[in-house]
C-alpha cells in the first residue's frame, strides 16, 4: 500500500492511499476528512466507493479553500451550485457510511429491506409474516406443516414453529428444516404403542429438542450460533407448546390473553439459580447475559455456552374446551414492544374484519376461509411492532382456532 498526494488547483494538497479493491484502509486527518471520525476504518469498499469518496473530499477541499473561493466565484459558480455540491457531498458521505456498515455495495435502505425480506405467506404457507426489521441480516425462520402427523385414530396434528437465531441464521434454518421431522418421527414411533390421549408430550418434546441440539452441535459450520424455538402441535383435543428461549406463544380464549410459554431470561429467578448451580454466571453487559454473552438462558446450539445454556424446553399441554379463539407464536422482536393483551386485541380485530391491510387484499381472491384474515393479522402485528420501535427481526404466526 502506497501513500500518494493529490495536488489541486491553488496549491491545496490532500493525502490518500492506493489499495486493492476489496480492502481499502483510509488514513484520517482533520484536514482530509473533517466530517468523519478520526479512527474511521472502512471495510470491503469497491472501486466506485473509493472514487466517490475522493470526489467528495476534493469538493470539500475546493469549497473550504479561501484561495479557491474567488476562483469559483469568477468562474460563475452560484449559490445554487454551492447547494448542489453540498447536497452531493452529504449524499456521498451517507452512502459511504452505509457501505462501510454493511460491507457491500448492495446494502438496502430500511424501507427496501422491509419490503424485500417480508413474507406474507402463500397458498402452502399461510398465517405468518416475517420481516428483517432494522437488522442487517434475517436470522428468524418459520415452519408451518399442516397435517404433519396422523395417528391410528385418523386424528390430524398441525405443526407451527418460530425460530429466532443469534450469531447467524444457520441454526434457525436448520431447525426450520429438521425439528418438525424429528418430532414426527418420535410421534409415529409412539403411536404404535400409546394412544394420543396418553402420550407423554413432555418426554417427546425434550427428546426431539435434544436430538436437534445434537445435530446442530455436531457440525463446525454453526460456530457460536444458536436459536430459540417455540413450537406448537395443534390437535382437535389439545394444544402442545414447547419453548426454549425468549420467543413466545400466547392463546386467546374467551376474550382473554393466556400465555402458553414463559420466556427464558438469565435473570429469571429459577434460571439464574440453575446457571449458578452449574458454576456459570449472569453478567450485566448491555442487559443480563449468560457469561456476559447471551441474553437468553435456553437455546438450541450455542455449544460454547453449555451446560449453562440448555436446549431442554418447557412444555405446556392445553386441553381444548371450545372457547379457544386463536393463538400467536412470535419472536421477541414482537414481544419486546407489545404486551400479550395488545397483540391479542389487534388480532381479534383483524379476524373480525375491523382492521385490514390494503396490501393483503390480493390474497383474498386466492385463499379460502380465514387464511387471509389470519395472514393479515400477522402482517399487521409485524408492522405495528416496527412502528413501535422494534429493532429486531420480527416473525409472527397467527393460528385461527375457530377453523
Amino acid at each position: 500500500m502506497t501513500t500518494c498526494t493529490s495536488v489541486l488547483p491553488g496549491g491545496c494538497c490532500f493525502p490518500y492511499l492506493t489499495a486493492e479493491i476489496h480492502h481499502f484502509y483510509v488514513p484520517i486527518s482533520p484536514y482530509t476528512y473533517p466530517s468523519l471520525p478520526t479512527n474511521y476504518i472502512s471495510k470491503s469498499i469497491t472501486v466506485s466507493s473509493i472514487v466517490n469518496m475522493m470526489i467528495a473530499n476534493m469538493e470539500h477541499t475546493i469549497s473550504s479553500s479561501p484561495s479557491l473561493t474567488s476562483c469559483r466565484q469568477s468562474a460563475g459558480f452560484s449559490d445554487k451550485s454551492d447547494a448542489v455540491l453540498s447536497r452531493r457531498r452529504r449524499t456521498e458521505l451517507r452512502r459511504l457510511k452505509l457501505l462501510t456498515s454493511n460491507g457491500s455495495d448492495d446494502c438496502l435502505s430500511k424501507r427496501r429491506r422491509f419490503e424485500n425480506i417480508e413474507n406474507e405467506g402463500d397458498h402452502d404457507f399461510p398465517y405468518h409474516s416475517s420481516v428483517i426489521g432494522r437488522r442487517r441480516e434475517m436470522e428468524d425462520a418459520v415452519r408451518i406443516d399442516l397435517g404433519f402427523v396422523h395417528d391410528d385414530d385418523s386424528r390430524k396434528f398441525d405443526f407451527y414453529g418460530v425460530y429466532d437465531g443469534h450469531g447467524g441464521s444457520r441454526v434457525a434454518y436448520a431447525c426450520r428444516e429438521r425439528l418438525h421431522k424429528l418430532l414426527a418421527g418420535e410421534m409415529e414411533m409412539k403411536n404404535g404403542t400409546t394412544a394420543a390421549e396418553e402420550m407423554n408430550w413432555e418426554d417427546l418434546m425434550v427428546e426431539c429438542f435434544s436430538k436437534m441440539d445434537d445435530e446442530v452441535n455436531e457440525t463446525d459450520l454453526v460456530g457460536s450460533m444458536g436459536s430459540t424455538a417455540v413450537v406448537a402441535v395443534v390437535g382437535d383435543k389439545e394444544i402442545v407448546i414447547a419453548n426454549c428461549g425468549d420467543s413466545r406463544a400466547v392463546l386467546s380464549a374467551g376474550g382473554a390473553a393466556m400465555p402458553l410459554s414463559n420466556d427464558h431470561k438469565p435473570d429469571r429467578p429459577d434460571e439464574l439459580e440453575r446457571i449458578e448451580h452449574l458454576g456459570g454466571r449472569v453478567i450485566d453487559w448491555n442487559g443480563q447475559r449468560v457469561l456476559g454473552v447471551l441474553a437468553t438462558s435456553r437455546s438450541i446450539g450455542d455449544k460454547q455456552l453449555k451446560p449453562y445454556v440448555t436446549a431442554k424446553p418447557e412444555v405446556i399441554v392445553h386441553k381444548r374446551d371450545g372457547i379457544e379463539e386463536f393463538m400467536i407464536l412470535a419472536s421477541d422482536g414482537l414481544w419486546d414492544v407489545m404486551s400479550n393483551d395488545l397483540a391479542c386485541h389487534v388480532v381479534r380485530k383483524c379476524l373480525d374484519g375491523r382492521i385490514f391491510r390494503r396490501r393483503s387484499q390480493q390474497m383474498n381472491a386466492t385463499m379460502k376461509g380465514n387464511k387471509p384474515r389470519a395472514t393479515n393479522a400477522a402482517v399487521v402485528l409485524t408492522e405495528l411492532a416496527i412502528a413501535r420501535g422494534s429493532k429486531d427481526n420480527i416473525s409472527v404466526i397467527v393460528v385461527n382456532l375457530k377453523d
